[in-house]
């Protein structure tokens, strides 16, 4: 009875007031229009009603008066609807059921009622409206360049897909590099309810390559001010993401916002939580001008439609080009200017309550924005230090940006349901090759791995690569995981050429890959090897996907198909290059095979020449490569025969054959249905001898397989008899392919499997 007391006074209460309110609104504008005698001016360029030029009319300030209250009357009618759909929901609130729509959190006008009611922003759903509805897109601006930032910016999109429940658009300004990464990640995540446009950030350059700028982020951190130009005009408003931001909450609570921007309100900012702009931070510290504190631009609400109404892009250049002539360059990028035209406009700004960025800079007063985990919504990492900040809750900070860094990001396909999502051609074909497997047939494991769509984020770490002058220039391809990680030093020491691998990892042991590369010397020196993470999924290791990956992305005419726990011979890059000119390679189809061979030590002085190795093979030290287990596997190769060959020689195939070849880069894939153990090489070099590829055995080339235990995929291969028996039924569907793609030619291998 209590409550629905309450909630009767407290209607009674609202309805007296809309009756006030027309009164008071005519008294408060009446009165507040004038200050000290004179009219006050509601232009958009405020800052100049000092000028003759802009002092109002009697007649302004009749049509100003009736915009004040055509806006009261439509505050009126909101009210008028909220009330009403109150009288509806009461029975339901005191049930306890929760509305499906997403309220705002109450912002404030200054920052002292923001630290004195910062828990309020959480209050009962007693004040709570519901302006989020269910299936409303929400839309999402970031820019970002580089391989260092498109690795960041998937902490900050898991964090807002973890908590969302709203369909997402985003919007990235990115460069050519960051476009190639990511437009393949969203495409390999296949998230729904989830769209991605891209925006060519280097045809916006010369948009702010005028203006000086000292920040770490370059030209890009200037790239904010041009969102009116770049984003699509029929888009109204969007919220502006820094890439290291960490979402604590639905970003739905943040969208809900922009329901309390009022009259000319156009710019959703937190207020900034350092001294920067205050001046005081150390002798002769000179900042752009700035509203008190001034405003941190890491996240940041636009009303774009307004924005481009009120000529937002003349605003922001005049103010630029004139600090400028005194300050000379950007200390803070995008967020001096920004600051810089708040100075001079501040009714364009909403102040957010500061939960909404809470900023862990040096210096920073972050600490009064929570007083419980509770009230944490957005965490920045606006430091340069990121997470070697200092801060005193700096530990609980960092284990919930890990906690997103490490998060199985597969998890996170899931549906919205009740939300219809965009057709997706994909999607629907993955899906229909799925549903016609037979998911009683006892290989269907093996069968659905041939579809499984993998995560994949290409040059995990940053990539330089010139082209050779003379177009010979050949990278090793591999694939590899965890447990072959120390493998990677030793092969940059034996190959200076560039390196394509797919690492097959999950996303915590992508951030163990990351910190072992990041600790090794030998790894950092080295630009030109492209690392590209294939994210785990599924029993199987997809090592023919993986190879197409790394395959797919490299920047040479050539390649060399290797295995990450084989070390080429020193000067094989170099010894590679003369031959492809000595073969030529660029006008035939031809196939380079470099012998294999193997220690059983693992400790091994690498055979610096052929003579060394041909002493070590007779001394028992080295074998030639699968000689115990699988001779058939390079015995086409005529290890006698290169003994003493000093000249390249041609060898035919035979079943069974799975040398290591150098190849021109547009050979044909690897076959998807082979995973884990077993025939994923042999059907490759068979497409290779039906397309007609010559097979050419190097006479000076070598390398040696490195000993290691036994693979987890060959331990099943020996221990399940199906595994092999699938393993032989796919064997056989390949060779039907192979007849039905080929024809006659495709016979010969039918017949060799019988009698091999």
């Amino acid at each position: 009875m209590l409550g629905i007391c309450r909630g009767r006074r407290k209607f009674l209460a609202a309805s007296l007031s809309l009756l006030c309110i027309p009164a008071v609104t005519w008294i408060y504008l009446f009165s507040g229009s004038f200050e000290d005698g004179k009219p006050v001016s509601l232009s958009p360029l405020e800052s100049q009603a000092h000028s003759p030029r802009y002092t109002a009319s009697s007649q302004r300030e009749r049509e100003n008066l009736e915009v004040r209250m055509r806006e009261v009357e439509e505050e009126n009618r909101a009210l008028r609807r909220q009330l009403s759909l109150a009288q509806g929901r009461a029975p339901a609130h005191r049930r306890g059921n929760h509305s499906k729509t997403y309220s705002m959190e109450e912002g404030t006008g200054d920052s002292e009622n923001l630290r004195a009611g910062i828990v309020a922003g959480n209050s009962s759903e007693c004040g709570q409206q519901p302006v989020v509805e269910k299936c409303e897109t929400i839309h999402v601006a970031i820019v970002c360049a580089g391989y260092n930032a498109s690795r960041d910016v998937v902490t900050l999109v898991k964090s807002v897909l973890f908590h969302r429940r709203n369909p997402l658009h985003f919007h990235l300004i990115a460069d050519s590099i960051a476009e190639q990464i990511l437009a393949t990640l969203f495409q390999t995540w296949m998230v729904p309810a989830v769209r991605v446009d891209f925006y060519n950030a280097d045809e916006l350059k010369s948009e702010v390559s005028w203006i000086p700028n000292k920040h770490y982020s370059g030209i890009y951190g200037l790239m904010k001010l041009v969102l009116t130009k770049t984003l699509p005009a029929n888009l109204e408003r969007v919220i502006v993401l820094d890439t290291d931001i960490t979402f604590a909450t639905d970003i739905a609570e943040l969208w809900a916002v922009f329901h309390k921007f009022k009259g000319q309100q156009v710019l959703g900012l937190v207020e900034n939580q350092s001294d920067w702009y205050l001046g005081n931070l150390w002798k002769n510290h000179r900042p752009w001008p700035a509203l008190g504190r001034g405003y941190n631009t890491g996240v940041i609400l636009l009303l774009l439609d307004k924005l481009r109404k009120m000529k937002w892009e003349q605003m922001w250049r005049l103010t630029a080009e004139r600090e400028l002539m005194g300050m000379l360059s950007t200390s803070l990028a995008d967020q001096d200017i920004f600051n810089a035209v708040i100075k001079q406009n501040p009714f364009l700004v909403y102040q957010l309550p500061c939960f909404w960025n809470v900023q862990l800079s040096d210096h920073t007063r972050s600490e009064q924005c929570y007083r419980d985990v509770s009230d944490l919504k957005v965490i920045h990492w606006n430091s340069p230090k990121k997470l070697r900040v200092k801060n005193k809750h700096v530990e609980f900070f960092r284990n919930l940006y890990l906690t997103f860094l490490e998060y199985d990001g597969n998890l996170l396909r899931r549906e919205l349901f009740g939300c219809p999502s965009e057709a997706d051609v994909n999607s629907e074909n993955l899906q229909k090759q799925l549903s016609e497997l037979d998911e009683d047939d006892l290989c269907y494991e093996f069968r659905r791995e041939r579809f499984t769509v993998h995560r994949t984020h290409l040059y995990f770490l940053h990539y330089e690569y010139e082209p050779a002058a003379d177009s010979t220039d050949v990278t090793l391809v591999a694939q590899l995981s965890m447990d072959r990680l120390q493998m990677l030093e030793a092969i940059c020491k034996h190959w200076e050429g560039p390196i394509s691998l797919a690492l097959y990892l999950s996303d915590a042991e992508a951030q163990q890959f990351l910190r072992y590369a990041q600790g090794s010397e030998v790894l950092m020196s080295r630009h030109n090897v492209g690392y590209h993470i294939v994210y785990k999924e599924g029993q199987f290791y997809p090592v023919n996907l993986l190879r197409n990956v790394a395959m797919k992305h490299i920047s040479t005419p050539y390649m060399f198909l290797s295995d990450i726990d084989f070390l080429p011979m020193y000067g094989l890059y170099e010894y590679l290059r003369k031959s492809v000119i000595q073969l030529d390679l660029a006008n035939t189809k031809k196939a380079m095979i470099v012998p294999a061979f193997e220690t059983l030590r693992y400790r091994l002085s690498f055979p610096k020449s052929k003579a060394e190795l041909l002493s070590m093979l007779d001394m028992g030290t080295l074998f030639t490569f699968r000689y115990h287990v699988w001779t058939k596997g390079h015995a086409p190769t005529n290890f006698a025969k290169w003994r003493t060959a000093t000249t390249p020689y041609r060898v035919e195939w035979e079943a069974d054959f799975e040398p290591y070849v150098v190849v021109k880069r547009d050979c044909p894939e690897y076959d998807r249905r082979f995973v884990g153990f077993g025939w994923n090489k042999v059907a490759h070099i068979m497409e290779l001898d039906v397309q007609e590829y010559e097979f050419i055995v190097l006479p000076n080339a070598y390398m040696i397989h490195m000993p290691h235990a036994p693979s987890f995929d060959i331990t099943k291969f020996r221990s399940n008899k199906q595994y092999r028996i699938c393993l032989k039924t796919l064997k056989e569907e390949f060779q039907q392919d192979m007849s039905r793609r080929y024809g006659f030619a495709a016979l010969k291998y039918l017949t060799a499997e019988n009698n091999s």
